[in-house]
């Protein structure tokens, strides 16, 4: 942020309105921030010795900081703030007051930051407390014009987060007109611009569909900001807010995930999920993608351990019905549980499909029960099928049936990793290296181990070839039907399921409207998406 200008009420370029705010802003005690860091990067060594008496610091509500000085032999009050609000301290008439809010209007349109500063002489004996009732009768000085422009790769990384199914939405102080020039230099939608006064008259339900609905929201308060993200939250909506600053606190506890920065102040640092050590947008969006691949990865072991492991119970359960011997014995087990799960500790690195990275996703505990009913009771039909081939087809022993279900049981696990890993077409998607070449390396030792010195200590015997075609056969089928499951299964998915976050088409990203009266009312009615919060 720099200080661009400092205008008097016309207009006009004036050094008494530069002094005035040097003598507020180098005077003021209370905390430094980036505005007062802008006018006193200004001094050119011309400026007057201060001598600080007293000041009343800026707070959210009064949005203005006053000091009390003597410069030279002159005792004064200077304030700087708000317009609106340093307006209201300012003796003028309706003539002056009206030319003032015009040219804090035009001054705003064209992007900048607008203060206002005012002063006014104080008789002596100076008070020694500065009060706020001091701070009325002022004249008017004129008015600061800062340029706080977004970062050049700002819009371009909002598009990325839209392009992930994530809206952004500007929640500051600032007057609507500063508000609205800053959003479309990024994309937002400047449609519609709610301001402080307009939320102070909405009922909880009607803010939540307005902020559904609205991109931009200005002269908001501290509490507002936090009524905001209460109110996605209401409609169903996962929010993240970033802010770097005290005001930001309220909302940055209430949100999802509270994001800040390293040069933020340390209560919202202290307050925040997540602090970003780069300030830059694109951050989130790669974290957002990273975050993504983590769930999709999480989920696809899940999946497959679950089914797989209900498979197998199913499938034990029936086995000790039906065979006068254990199917496997406890070593035979342990070391098929052992070899299945190799491929599974490379599932981390595994390659995650583009859609799935794309759309946001959710835990769903229903989903993830039909998914283990479903794949495992298809797992146990395959395993009674291989049951029904070694004892009728092979007339297979104790020996010879633990040996092929070892086999088919370790084959299956490791192919249905595969096939569950994508919603596509196995073919189509292609695993991690690790993922591949453990499940290849598995498979060929599963398939050596009976006949290798192991097999005996193990408890296996080597397969005759026409076994072992015949649970290749049973592996491939398998396949299929898993394959052809899961089209069914993401198809009936597709058309029951509840998204994980409601999402509403709004107009396009850069849409221009005209910005309300100064009642703060509405303009339009159209609908956005909703994802993250910022306040630039």
């Amino acid at each position: 942020m720099r200080l661009d200008a400092a205008v008097d009420p016309s207009g006009r370029p004036s050094d008494a309105v530069r002094h005035l705010a040097w003598i507020n802003a180098a005077a003021q005690r209370s905390f430094r921030n980036p505005i007062d860091e802008a006018i006193t990067a200004t001094a050119d060594g011309s400026e007057p010795a201060v001598h600080m008496i007293d000041e009343l610091p800026y707070d959210f509500s009064r949005r203005r900081l006053t000091v009390l000085v003597r410069v030279g032999g002159t005792t004064m009050v200077v304030t700087k703030g708000a317009v609106e609000e340093v307006l209201g301290c300012c003796d003028l008439d309706q003539q002056a007051r009206t030319a003032a809010h015009e040219q804090f209007t035009a001054l705003s349109a064209r992007g900048v930051r607008v203060l206002a500063v005012a002063t006014r002489h104080v008789a002596e004996p100076p008070p020694a407390v500065l009060e706020p009732v001091h701070e009325s009768g002022l004249v008017l000085a004129g008015f600061l014009c800062f340029s706080d422009p977004p970062k050049p790769d700002a819009g371009a990384a909002l598009a990325e987060l839209a392009a992930l199914g994530v809206s952004t939405k500007l929640v500051t102080g600032d007057n609507r007109y500063a508000a609205a020039h800053a959003a479309a230099a990024v994309g937002l939608d400047t449609a519609e611009i709610v301001t402080g006064a307009a939320m102070a008259r909405l009922m909880d339900d009607e803010l939540t569909a307005v902020a559904v609905r609205a991109a931009v929201f200005a002269e908001v308060e501290p509490l507002q900001k936090e009524r905001i993200v209460r109110a996605l939250r209401a409609g169903g909506h996962t929010v993240g807010y970033l802010g770097d600053g005290i005001n930001d606190a309220p909302a940055l506890r209430l949100a999802d995930v509270g994001i800040s920065v390293d040069s933020a102040v340390d209560i919202a640092k202290h307050t925040a999920s997540v602090v970003l050590l780069d300030k830059d947008l694109g951050v989130l969006g790669e974290g957002i993608r990273q975050g993504r691949r983590v769930f999709a990865n999480t989920l696809k072991y899940v999946q497959v351990t679950i089914s797989a492991n209900f498979g197998n119970m199913v499938s034990m359960a029936v086995a000790a019905v039906v065979l006068p011997f254990l199917p496997l014995l406890p070593r035979q087990i342990l070391l098929l549980n052992f070899l299945s799960d190799i491929p599974g500790t490379t599932i981390a690195a595994d390659n995650v499909d583009r859609e799935a990275v794309s759309d946001p996703h959710g835990w769903d505990v229903a989903r993830l029960r039909r998914f283990m009913i479903t794949f495992g009771l298809i797992s146990s039909a395959f395993d009674i099928a291989t049951f029904v081939v070694l004892r009728v087809g092979f007339d297979a022993g104790a020996e010879l049936f633990r040996t092929g279900w070892f086999l088919e049981s370790t084959a299956t696990e490791l192919v249905v990793m595969l096939v569950l890993r994508t919603r596509r077409p196995w073919y189509r998607s292609r695993p991690g290296t690790a993922l591949l070449a453990s499940s290849l390396a598995v498979a060929a030792i599963t398939v050596a181990i009976p006949f290798s010195p192991l097999a005996d200590s193990l408890g296996l015997t080597a397969p005759t070839p026409s076994l072992v075609a015949a649970l290749a056969a049973i592996t491939v089928l398998y396949v299929a039907a898993t394959e052809l499951a899961k089209r069914f299964f993401d198809s009936a998915r597709d058309r029951s399921s509840v998204p994980v976050r409601k999402r509403l088409d709004g107009p396009p990203a850069g849409t221009k409207g005209r910005l309300p009266g100064g009642d703060g009312t509405f303009d339009s009615h159209r609908s956005a998406p909703i994802g993250v919060i910022d306040e630039p």
